[in-house]
């Protein structure tokens, strides 16, 4: 979660479950000796972060990267169908 003192506000989640994923939630969050709303806030969060940094984060291998870098310094010369296309009025 972020590093922050005291949040000077707050948001509300609601959400419905089964008994049964109730029960477990509760169960793992003795086990980790916080609330239900703290477990809860915690694990929804970590995966929220992982999920979205995946979803904006490239990896390249290094033969990808030097690939990538070579076609921004030198990009092969347009062809007649990307000049017609891009000629093309929306």
């Amino acid at each position: 979660m972020p590093a922050a003192s005291q949040p000077t506000e707050s948001a509300r989640i609601n959400l419905r479950t089964s008994p049964e994923a109730k029960a477990l939630i509760e169960r793992a969050a003795a086990i980790m000796g916080s609330t239900v709303s703290s477990f809860m806030l915690q694990y929804a969060y970590e995966a929220a972060r992982r999920l979205v940094a995946e979803q904006e984060v490239i990896t390249l291998s290094d033969r990808d990267r030097d690939a990538f870098l070579a076609a921004l310094e030198k990009p092969p010369e347009p062809t007649l169908t990307l000049i017609d296309l891009m000629r093309r009025k929306p």
